[in-house]
């Protein structure tokens, strides 16, 4: 069984043995695909393994010995999975691997807005605490998270693990998502959205890109947010809407926010972000764990298994 990797780099940089993928057959694996090679590198695998190289209708039309896709990460949207099961192509994902990556580095960004460690670093390796003549400084305001409110929009495993640590803090937990079903044990108390970003004192995004989502984080609803608060995406870039974020931290109407996901990736040199004030930008690192980047090659390499013994798991078409 012939095995094609499109865009192998991300989950295996050097430091995450493609061994299990390749127990399982004839593997192939290309740091990086541009469109125009897709069909090239493809053609005659039996399986494609991809993360962000796209694979439409038309490029599937091309991929006549393509049985199985399996995508190297949760979203699968670069997929046409309609066209994938016109053509009996099995699609699947991973779907649980970097819970703990992304909720860890979500109180990294939060830690930061509060404490900025970074910041005062650079400026004791500047000799600004040497001049101020004190035994300590700082030049930002040092807060507590203990009594901040968390609002969580999207509460499902990566938003209820955030919580979870929000929880170990003493903070407040005010989650806004689909469903209800499954709750956690921890307290928390529902909220709506326009509720939600009015009462809370730092706002995370942990939902679905959908296309009645696109864009929510829009001038209306930043405008509810308390002056105080930040904003924090570690989801998908789509659902903030850059050109109204980018406005309201320069008019100060929030104190900041951070992004490790935007709108077009990697970021355009013509974003609107670049230049607001109060801003972290990250390049989509929070899943990038080397342990959370393992269990994703783990359970790719079940996936194969599973299709291969004519038991596909984790198929999303």
């Amino acid at each position: 069984m012939k095995i094609v990797v499109l865009d192998g780099y991300t989950l295996n940089p050097g430091d995450n043995s493609w061994d299990a993928v390749a127990a399982l057959g004839e593997l192939k694996v290309y740091d990086r695909t541009a469109p125009d090679k897709i069909v090239e590198r493809a053609a005659g695998a039996d399986v494609v393994l991809t993360n962000k190289t796209p694979l439409t209708a038309e490029t599937l039309a091309q991929l006549s010995a393509v049985r199985f896709i399996s995508v190297l990460a949760t979203g699968y949207n670069i997929v046409d999975t309609k066209a994938a099961r016109q053509r009996n192509v099995s699609v699947s994902n991973v779907p649980i691997y970097g819970t703990d990556a992304v909720a860890e580095f979500v109180f990294s960004l939060l830690l930061n807005f509060y404490r900025q460690p970074q910041l005062h670093n650079d400026l004791v390796k500047k000799c600004q605490w040497r001049k101020a003549g004190d035994f300590c400084f700082w030049k930002t305001p040092q807060t507590e998270l203990a009594g901040k409110t968390l609002g969580i929009v999207g509460f499902g495993r990566i938003g209820q693990r955030v919580g979870e640590i929000a929880r170990a803090f003493k903070m407040e937990v005010f989650a806004n998502g689909p469903s209800k079903n499954n709750p956690p044990s921890y307290p928390f108390e529902w909220r709506e959205t326009e509720k939600l970003f009015a009462e809370s004192d730092v706002v995370t995004l942990h939902c679905k890109l959908t296309t009645e989502n696109s864009g929510m984080i829009n001038r209306a609803l930043l405008s509810r947010m308390k002056k105080s608060a930040y904003l924090i995406n570690t989801a998908r870039g789509a659902l903030v809407n850059e050109t109204d974020l980018a406005t309201a931290l320069k008019s100060g109407q929030l104190a900041g926010a951070a992004l490790d996901v935007v709108s077009e990736e990697p970021i355009r040199d013509d974003n609107p972000l670049f230049g607001a004030p109060n801003l972290t930008l990250t390049p989509h690192i929070a899943w990038a764990a080397l342990e959370a980047r393992q269990r994703l090659m783990k359970v790719t390499a079940q996936n194969i298994a599973g299709f291969q013994a004519g038991r596909p798991i984790n198929v999303v078409n």
